[in-house]
Parts: C-alpha cells; sequence; structure tokens
C-alpha cells in the first residue's frame, strides 16, 4: 500500500507552531473568539492549551543536547514527494517528484501543536485579527523573520505567495485556498487575508498553514519552472547538499531567526537530516542494518516478523519497538477508478472485494500484525457502529432520497472468510453480483453482453505488493477476471496517479484529528474529480456525499463534528468507493540505538526527526559516534 500525502496532520509547513504574544486566549472555538483585538493562537472548537507566553511546547526537550545527523527513510510525504526518487526542487507544483521534507524550509503564518487536535498558534505572524464578520484576518507579522537569504519576510511576500499558489499551485494547495477570496498588503508589517464567506474555521486554519515564499526569487524565473534551484524559505532547515534521485541532506540553519521562540524551542535538534533514495524495500534494508540508515518505520509484516535477526538486534545496538498510533483516523484503502465504467457499479466494487481473503492473507503474509479495516476512518470516533443513532438520523434523513437505503440500517462490515485462501461461499456471492452489474462467465471469463472482459489492472510501485497481494490477484483469475499486477518506477507512478491512469491502486493518508472540507473534498468530493493531482483517486461525485462534507464543515462542536462524520462514514461504507483495506493500531519502528526522545509521543503528529536527539554517549556505547 502506497503512502501518500499526509493531509493535515502536519499541516503544510512547520512542524509545530505557537508564540508568544500580547492577547488573551480566545473562548470557545472562531464563533466565540474576539474580533477586532490581536490573538496569539485560533482553535476550532475548545479553549487553546497554551497561553500567550508559552516558553515550549510540552513534548519539545529544549534540555535536549543540539547535534549530530539523522538519516532516515521517510514515512510520510504530500505535495508533489516522493521517497523513491526526485527530480525537482520545488515541491509546491503538480509536476515532477520531489524530495520529502522539502516542506522544513519553510515557514508558515500558523501552523499546529502536535498535542492539540484542532489549534493553531502564531509562528511568521506574531498576532491574527479578527474582523466582525469573520470573513477577514489582518496578520501582524514577526520583525525577526528573514528568509535564509537574508532579507525579511514581508506582506508582499505573503501576498505572493498566496497568489501564486491559488493559481498555480499544486492541487492540494489549490483546494485548501479555493475560499480565499483576495489577499492584499494592510501595513508595511500586516496583511489581510479575506475569505468568500462560505468559509468555515476549518477552512481558515488550514490556510494559515501554506508555506510562505520569497517574492524576489521569481523575479526573473516563472514559478512553475523553477526545478533544480531551491526556493528559498525562512524555516529552520536549508539544503546542505543533494544528487538527484540519490539523496538529499538539509542542514539547521544558525541563524534561524525563530530559535528561541517558543514554537520552535526544543525542536529539531539534529544539524543534519540526510534521506537516501532506494528503488527497492531490500536495498533500503541492507542500508539500515549496516547502519547507513539510522532510522525506519517497518511497513513490510514479513520484514519486521522474520529479517530483524541481523547481529546488531541481537546485540541490542539495533532497537525493535512499536509505538502507538496517533488519534486521528486510518485510512488504507484500495481505490478502483470509477472513471473507467466498469468500476462504477457499487455491485461490481463489493465483487472484487469479496476476493480478497483477509483472514489468509493476514495468517500467511502478514504474520497476524494486521486488521481488517472497515472504515477509512478507523481507530477514530469518526468509525460508526451498529444502526443510525438519533443524531446521526437528524443528519441523513433529510438526505435520504440521495443517500443508498443501506445507510439507514446496520453498519457495512466486511465479509469474514473461512480463511481458505478460496472460500467457496464469498467467491459465489461475487459472481452472483458481477451476473446483476451484466457480467457473465463465458469459458472461463466474465464478459458483458459485448462479449468484452472485465480486465483489472492493479498499479504498484514496489515488488513487494505482488508478493503480498498475489493471491488476491489468483483468485479474481478464478473467477474469471483479467487481472494483473503491473509494477512501474516511482516516476512513472506518481504520474500514472496524478493523471488518473489506472484501474486500482492503494492509498495510505492521515486524515488528521479535525478533517475539514478541503480534506474531505480533496478525497471524496465532486469538484476534485476531474482536478489531475488531486486525491479524489476513485474518481468520486455523489451530491449525497457532497452534502455531508458540507455538514461536517459548518460542525460548530467536536460533538457535532463526530456525528456528521459518522453520518459519512456509513454513506461511504455503503457506497464502497474507497474499499477499506489493513491497517495496524501502532508504529513499527527500528533504530540504532544512538538517540533520546521523551517516553510519551503527542497525540496527533509524530516527526521524529523534529522531536528526537542525538545521544553521544549512547551512539559511543554502540559504536556509532
Amino acid at each position: 500500500m502506497s503512502c501518500s500525502p499526509n493531509l493535515t496532520r502536519r499541516g503544510f509547513g512547520r512542524l509545530a507552531a505557537g508564540l508568544a504574544a500580547t492577547a488573551t486566549l480566545p473562548t470557545r472555538g472562531f464563533a466565540l473568539t474576539a474580533t477586532g483585538r490581536p490573538l496569539h493562537g485560533l482553535s476550532a472548537f475548545g479553549d487553546l492549551k497554551y497561553p500567550p507566553d508559552f516558553p515550549h511546547f510540552d513534548y519539545a526537550s529544549p534540555e535536549a543536547p543540539s547535534g549530530g545527523q539523522f538519516n532516515f527513510s521517510v514515512p510520510n510525504w504530500g505535495f508533489n514527494q516522493s521517497p523513491l526518487t526526485f527530480d525537482t526542487l520545488n515541491t509546491f507544483v503538480l509536476r515532477g517528484s520531489a524530495p520529502p521534507r522539502m516542506e522544513s524550509l519553510y515557514d508558515t503564518l500558523m501552523a499546529s501543536a502536535l498535542d492539540e487536535p484542532d489549534a493553531i498558534y502564531g509562528a511568521l505572524a506574531q498576532t491574527v485579527t479578527l474582523s466582525d464578520d469573520r470573513n477577514a484576518y489582518v496578520f501582524a507579522l514577526r520583525p525577526e523573520a528573514t528568509f535564509s537569504t537574508g532579507a525579511p519576510v514581508t506582506p508582499v511576500d505573503v501576498v505572493f505567495t498566496y497568489e501564486t499558489f491559488k493559481e498555480k499551485g499544486h492541487p492540494s494547495l489549490q483546494i485548501v485556498l479555493q475560499q480565499l477570496e483576495r489577499i492584499e498588503v494592510e501595513a508595511p508589517d500586516r496583511v489581510r487575508l479575506v475569505f468568500s464567506g462560505h468559509q468555515t474555521d476549518q477552512d481558515a486554519l488550514a490556510a494559515f498553514a501554506v508555506p510562505i515564499i520569497p517574492k524576489a526569487f521569481f523575479d526573473d524565473q516563472p514559478f512553475e519552472s523553477v526545478s533544480t534551484k531551491a526556493i528559498p524559505g525562512s524555516g529552520r532547515f536549508q539544503i546542505k547538499a543533494y544528487d538527484f534521485g540519490r539523496y538529499i541532506e538539509y542542514e539547521k540553519r544558525p541563524d534561524y531567526w525563530a530559535k528561541d521562540m517558543g514554537f520552535a524551542r526544543g525542536l529539531d535538534h539534529f544539524d543534519v537530516i540526510r534521506i537516501d533514495f532506494f528503488r527497492d524495500r531490500t536495498t533500503a534494508f541492507e542500508a539500515f542494518k549496516k547502519g547507513n540508515i539510522h532510522f525506519r518505520e517497518e511497513s513490510v509484516s514479513k520484514t519486521w516478523a522474520t529479517e530483524y535477526v541481523f547481529p546488531a538486534v541481537t546485540e541490542g545496538k539495533v532497537i525493535k519497538r512499536e509505538f502507538p498510533k496517533e488519534k486521528t483516523p486510518v485510512f488504507q484503502c484500495w481505490a478502483l477508478n470509477q472513471r473507467r465504467k466498469r468500476f462504477a457499479d457499487p455491485r461490481i466494487r463489493q465483487a472484487i472485494n469479496m476476493c480478497f481473503d483477509f483472514k489468509w492473507t493476514n495468517a500467511n503474509m502478514f504474520y497476524g500484525l494486521y486488521q481488517h479495516a472497515d472504515s477509512c476512518f478507523e481507530s477514530s470516533d469518526f468509525k460508526a457502529e451498529g444502526p443510525p443513532s438519533p443524531a446521526e438520523l437528524e443528519i441523513l434523513e433529510p438526505l435520504r432520497d440521495k443517500l443508498p437505503d443501506a445507510v439507514f440500517g446496520d453498519v457495512w462490515r466486511q465479509p469474514v472468510s473461512d480463511g481458505s485462501g478460496q472460500d467457496r461461499k464469498m467467491l459465489r456471492e461475487a459472481l452472483r453480483l458481477f451476473s446483476e452489474a451484466g457480467w457473465r462467465q463465458k469459458n472461463g471469463r466474465l464478459v458483458d453482453a459485448n462479449g468484452q472482459g472485465f480486465a483489472l489492472e492493479y498499479l504498484i510501485d514496489d515488488p513487494g505488493f505482488e508478493r503480498v497481494y498475489g493471491k488476491f490477484i489468483q483468485t479474481l483469475r478464478l473467477i474469471g477476471v483479467d487481472a494483473s499486477i503491473r509494477l512501474v518506477d516511482g516516476a512513472q507512478y506518481q504520474d500514472r496517479q496524478n493523471r488518473f491512469d489506472f484501474d486500482m491502486i492503494g492509498a495510505a493518508f492521515s486524515l488528521g484529528a479535525t478533517p475539514s472540507r478541503n480534506s474531505l473534498t480533496d478525497l471524496f468530493g465532486s469538484a476534485t474529480r476531474d482536478r489531475q493531482g488531486a486525491n479524489n483517486l476513485v474518481g468520486m461525485a455523489d451530491p449525497g456525499v457532497d452534502a455531508l462534507i458540507e455538514v461536517v464543515n459548518k460542525a460548530s462542536d467536536r460533538r457535532s463534528l463526530t456525528m456528521a462524520m459518522r453520518a459519512l462514514d456509513r454513506v461511504l461504507r455503503a457506497r464502497l468507493d474507497w474499499i477499506p483495506n489493513i491497517y495496524s493500531q501502532s508504529h513499527r519502528a527500528a533504530f540504532w540505538d544512538r538517540f533520546g526522545f521523551k517516553p510519551d509521543k503527542p497525540d496527533y503528529g509524530w516527526p521524529v526527526e523534529s522531536l528526537w536527539w542525538f545521544d553521544a554517549a549512547k551512539a559511543k556505547a554502540i559504536g556509532k559516534a
């Protein structure tokens, strides 16, 4: 299952933000937040945890030493980034593949704390002031804020950034900024963002986390053509060295303007962060075994169960450990591309899902390490259970004529096989569903009324998926589907995903603790069905789902958000546009014992490269100083 952009967990810029200011705390949500006076932070729901003068986030470690190098295999990425290769240093456009963690070069106006589900604090902006109609936000920029070039961050830069991203940026950025009506310089140190009036608090929160880039850099070159030069940023890191397709090193800026401020203090301890690029997992794992890679999250169950037996593990030099997942939905699903008519019938999607014997696969391929996912929102309060509650029915009933009847009964759950790998009962049901949808078996093939065979190509970018899901493909062939697996390189995979040129593809996303219209539309909304580069891989365009996304977006408190998300979950599971696949309740990580870190991780994000630090004594003890 390929990892895909992180939609909200880390926002678009800094790993964490928050800063001292002179304003008092907002009360509950934007609806009750004071207008007309400067505020140091905003929260969609609830009070802010940190006061204006907080010295650092609770999960930060200001006492930790600074220094050392962190070489790691990245577990998540965003925008146009790829963990397999890179051919551009512009991560803000659709074209090309950029290296992960390019966002570490850039600060944002505001960004989230990792121990709060929906709060943001000032970073480049010292304060934010809401207009009386709550459609305009005036940001006072910090006079200390500078780009790596030494130039100050000005309102002109902010205006250029938002206007450029809204017109020419990566689809993820364009979606986030669709409710932003205009942006203008208010004063030499102030900038005003004006929304359409149709935005909600979540829309605004996401828009305030856009990375800021310098206008002057583009005075003699178009934004979309920049590829071999890094766009300067105002963030903690800058690029030290790189070789396209092989490696990139980020070094901590000694002149970073915010290093002693509350939102940055006690984070980002390593002097150098290095990412090496490998086209296959075996080579990457060998690099880890040799100590060339210091940390990796293991996503291959066979490797986790059987291959961590090399000398460094048995000698205690490499630690193998599970860490709890965040308190956010786990989304890991298959996408059947409904832009291709044969996948548009929900009975077809149900039939294909029937051919995946999770019980057999978990026992024989996953070593019992996974659970079968029922929902796009596993491990969260957003997952629906049983029949709809009265609160959910209040949301669903007005939309009854737009929703499947199954939504109003017990929520859909995955079928349970006998674990044989070829459960005859499930295969008969799959054939019945194909037949209802107009496909019949002829000479061992499923064909339509014109004799055209039913084809399904599963697009992958890692040969490990061939081993894991080979049985699934064989079962599809058994009932007459012309099923195959197509392995392509990282660049071709990214390109075909961006252009929706596939039958079936796997995806994993992080939705964040407070899903917004932006993130939900990106995955499920009609507006993104034909937007290349969007994450609506299945090609959804359903008015009932669109209406529910609006209900989610207008939630005024966390309880109403949860009820709306559960209602949406029921509809998604009844339609089965995205086919839930597998999930785990933990991060499976292995690392050389040369690091220090706090025993408890934050609940809403786990950027190891920002939270951990180099422990010289540990490194010396294992011979990896």
